[in-house]
């Protein structure tokens, strides 16, 4: 624990470290706390920058880390909803800047990679812990039995609203630390074990109780399929196969059985990709909207409507096709890849793509189980979320995939190419 707090380099990267671990540290709070620490590590990294470091701005990992904003800035000239365009543009000012923060950054990155994720773990249980404690308070207050705690009123946003964070992003950061804290129980010593399996467990616990069904599948098919995978040992993969299948089946059963679970993971699930309305909660079915957002699509294929443009246009038909709430509450795709269809067509959904692809590509030829973790997170969760149009999701994707790719570096597989090479024979 020593050495999570005290590391032995220059003072200017014992500077950066602190900024990195306040970051992650603070993210599942108050967006406010990681907005300041981000700015204060961009003037850090300002005050120290040389010019032969301007060099590493300017390569093709910055280029996809990048890509959709750019894009996004692009798609304003095409926009008739400019305002609001650049008002989505301010919020994801930090897919822009975090990968120029890295490149400009003299830190060992991945030196200190296992150690700032940790910090977003260790950050990840306490505030479950809190929560937990705070919906305990509440029942023992209003002397409500313990069962409480599985009833509508402590499940999914109810509980995570202590903090004031939307219950899938805090969900997400708490799935990317599982696996942080699953892959140190595999490596560490034996006397971090006992305080690794603690955490998990607190986290799993939190999954539950958050209750968002995108990045609980994302989590369990991690643990039972892509861990195993990236683990050498056949002993140790069969353990793993086997804890993880069993400790699966016991969340599945407990879904099943427990009839508040079953509500929102099974029956509201069937609910939305109903033609229309199985109950009362859920009044307009997600497949409803995706089918409005479809028809946009279908005006403007190749380049979308232009940035800005979604919610404006989504209101206009959910009123046309009387989906009333919907409409009052102003509700966005819910899904990413046909957010970028419509504000900026196949060109930006393919640049989405071509990003996650990467990416993938790397976590593969690295044999990074913790990159694959984020990026199986962020292609599920993108079918039920806008994750690019709130900012904890922006933060998810902009610091982490960064953090795991590593800019001013080439992608694993791709080579630079020197000035003879570009100039050609002759």
């Amino acid at each position: 624990m020593k050495k999570l707090f005290i590391i032995n380099d220059t003072t200017e990267n014992k500077i950066t470290y602190y900024h990195l671990a306040a970051f992650v540290f603070f993210l599942p709070f108050d967006r406010l706390y990681s907005e300041l620490t981000l700015i204060s590590l961009l003037l850090h990294s300002i005050i120290h920058v040389k010019k032969e470091q301007l060099r590493n701005l300017f390569t093709l990992q910055n280029g996809l880390l990048t890509a959709v904003f750019l894009l996004g800035v692009i798609a304003l000239a095409w926009s008739d909803d400019k305002g609001q365009g650049i008002k989505d543009l301010q919020r994801q000012l930090a897919i822009l800047l975090i990968p120029v923060i890295f490149s400009l950054l003299k830190i060992n990155l991945a030196r200190y990679k296992k150690n700032i994720l940790l910090f977003l773990a260790i950050s990840c249980t306490l505030t479950i812990l809190y929560l937990y404690t705070d919906a305990f308070h509440i029942i023992l207050f209003y002397e409500m039995p313990v069962r409480s705690i599985l009833s509508i009123s402590f499940i999914n946003h109810n509980f995570s609203e202590p903090v004031g964070i939307h219950a899938t992003y805090l969900s997400l950061y708490s799935a990317l630390s599982l696996s942080v804290v699953i892959q140190y129980f595999i490596e560490e010593k034996k006397s971090a074990r006992l305080w690794m399996g603690i955490m998990a467990l607190i986290l799993l616990a939190g999954l539950v109780q958050l209750a968002s069904k995108a990045v609980l599948i994302s989590a369990l098919l991690y643990c039972c399929v892509a861990l195993p995978f990236f683990i050498k040992q056949p002993a140790l993969r069969k353990r793993i196969i086997i804890t993880s299948l069993t400790l699966s089946a016991l969340v599945i059963f407990s879904i099943s059985h427990i009839d508040t679970l079953k509500r929102r993971y099974i029956e509201t699930f069937r609910e939305d990709l109903a033609r229309t309305s199985l109950g009362s909660e859920t009044a307009e079915p997600r497949l409803s909207r995706w089918k409005i957002a479809w028809q946009l699509i279908g005006k403007s294929p190749a380049w979308g409507h232009g940035s800005g443009s979604e919610k404006r246009l989504l209101n206009e038909k959910y009123f046309e096709n009387k989906l009333y709430q919907s409409y009052l509450l102003e509700l966005n795709a819910h899904n990413q890849y046909l957010s970028f269809l419509i504000k900026t067509g196949i060109a930006g959904l393919f640049v989405f793509l071509v990003a996650l692809v990467a990416g993938t590509r790397t976590a593969l030829q690295n044999k990074d189980s913790l990159f694959a973790c984020f990026l199986i997170l962020v292609i599920i969760v993108s079918f039920s979320e806008n994750i690019l149009d709130v900012n904890k999701g922006i933060f998810f994707y902009a610091f982490f995939f960064a953090l795991f790719i590593k800019p001013g570096k080439p992608f694993a597989g791709i080579k630079r190419f020197s000035k003879k090479q570009l100039r050609g024979p002759g």
